[in-house]
């Protein structure tokens, strides 16, 4: 049996979280052991949030440009996939190679191991013949994986996940987008605006379904003015595929055709091969338990969208704020005594992590580790109107018995919006506690909605008293006036 090598943490799983974890922690001063079976970095920068944004706003430029006529005079698009798709290899992906992640981190005095990893009990992990104990605890990062349904005849055939999509080299005539998520529809936008023949289908009521009723009619619209064909409440029955591409069949007897298929139906953590069973933590839920500090059980935690919090960058790297200071604390408490070269040498490193991240917003004092906060978490679904929201969705605050106060105001009223030419979609969308007086939850829908939406993920996060907001002084002509129109808006 292969004698495990004593190292202070192993990460396993160096997706955005893992990846700031492991480095933070390098640099701190303890030994890191990094593994990774995939990529350094994870989905975002390869395959998520970096290269999507990337053809978002190439497909936005199009859109711009045929804005043109009834503005400034006349133009004449003629889209051309080409300079995307060399962006996204050149630019954001080095052609999916991590060779500069992983310096990153070895430069941080990490060490990578390239493999998949899995607990081989308490405090271990094997990867291949290799075995590493940790001293100070395992992290885990190992992220998530398009979930695929199962959908008679599906498995048998090409269809594209998120990663297809975005790898594409030369687009289709025609794609089905089974899914009308966020995913779904962002993806949906692009390529209808480079020409594609764009089908989505949605089993449930409406798109967006996460969101406010009105974001989801506003993407809708939109999208249907693209050229974008939207069908709701479509239970995908049997997928097939021959040369002449492929077929779904609904439940209800619908048939629709396209060149490509993609599945944009969710995404589910990696568990099941990690040997959690080992610990005994249950591998079967969809993503892991964490508590408010991110532990899974006794000396290992969770990171990033595994923890089911959002699958969202901006989580994961307050989540790993989080950990590292946990972490540094624990290994502090644990081997106080430890000479320069090791665990003590960290002790000042666990403090600034801590204050750190004080200042980030989290709860908990400086010099102790806060805890996660998710009340305010802020998401953004990047189509055109981007939708931004956070908090609570008036569906959710009443569902908990909150007394709830909605303000509402359209951006085609507000002075910025005209002068835009925005269509009617835009709008602001206010959802506040009666009782307490404070906002606890807001959408911003328009061409700066992820923007817009800054000056409201505060007000919900500090509990901003609706007093102050009705009394502060919005800039005039901007969009996030209408944050102001919104609260008049409001019963008062």
């Amino acid at each position: 049996m292969t004698e495990p090598e004593l190292v202070d943490v192993v990460v396993l799983g160096l997706g955005v979280g893992g990846e700031e974890v492991a480095g933070r922690l390098a640099e701190a001063g303890l030994s890191v052991v990094g593994i990774e079976r995939n990529l350094v970095g994870g989905e975002c920068p390869y395959w998520g949030c970096i290269p999507s944004k990337m053809m978002i706003r190439a497909a936005n430029a199009i859109a711009e440009a045929r804005r043109v006529d009834g503005l400034a005079g006349t133009a004449q698009v003629h889209p051309d996939w080409t300079p995307v798709a060399k962006r996204i290899r050149d630019e954001a992906t080095a052609n999916w190679d991590d060779t500069a992640a992983v310096r990153r981190f070895t430069d941080k005095g990490g060490r990578f191991v390239r493999g998949s990893g899995r607990f081989d009990g308490p405090a271990r992990v094997r990867v291949g013949e290799q075995v590493f104990q940790a001293r100070h605890g395992i992290v885990l990062g190992t992220g998530t994986k398009a979930t695929v349904p199962p959908i008679d005849g599906l498995a048998d055939t090409p269809y594209w996940t998120n990663r297809e999509a975005i790898e594409v080299e030369e687009l289709p005539e025609s794609l089905l987008v089974l899914g009308g998520g966020a995913i779904g529809l962002e993806l949906a936008q692009v390529f209808a605006r480079f020409g594609v023949r764009v089908t989505v289908l949605e089993a449930s009521e409406r798109v967006l379904l996460v969101e406010e009723p009105e974001a989801s009619e506003a993407v809708a619209a939109a999208l249907r003015a693209d050229g974008v064909q939207i069908q709701t409440q479509v239970k995908a029955a049997r997928i097939e595929h021959d040369a002449d591409g492929f077929t779904l069949r609904g439940a209800g007897g619908e048939e629709f055709t396209a060149d490509r298929l993609l599945v944009a139906t969710g995404r589910r953590a990696h568990l099941d091969e990690l040997g959690l069973d080992t610990i005994g933590v249950d591998a079967g839920r969809r993503y892991l338990s964490v508590d408010d500090r991110l532990h899974v059980t006794d000396g290992v935690w969770a990171v990033g969208d595994v923890t089911g919090e959002g699958a969202f960058t901006h989580v994961a790297m307050y989540q790993a704020a989080i950990v590292v200071a946990d972490v540094l604390d624990h290994a502090r408490r644990a081997d106080p005594g430890a000479d320069p070269s090791g665990t003590a040498s960290v002790v000042g490193g666990a403090v600034g992590a801590a204050s750190a991240l004080a200042a980030t917003g989290a709860s908990g004092s400086a010099g102790s580790v806060p805890r996660a906060d998710y009340r305010a978490l802020p998401r953004v679904t990047f189509t055109d109107p981007e939708i931004g929201a956070v908090g609570l969705t008036e569906r959710q605050a009443r569902e908990r018995g909150i007394n709830v106060q909605i303000g509402f105001s359209k951006l085609s009223s507000n002075t910025r919006g005209w002068i835009h030419k925005t269509d009617e979609g835009g709008f602001i969308k206010l959802i506040a506690d009666a009782d307490q007086g404070v906002l606890i939850g807001a959408t911003s829908a328009g061409p700066a909605g992820g923007e817009v939406l800054s000056g409201l993920v505060v007000a919900v996060h500090a509990a901003v008293p609706l007093t102050q907001l009705r009394h502060m002084i919005y800039a005039y002509p901007t969009f996030h006036r209408a944050i102001s129109e919104a609260l008049r808006n409001l019963p008062s």
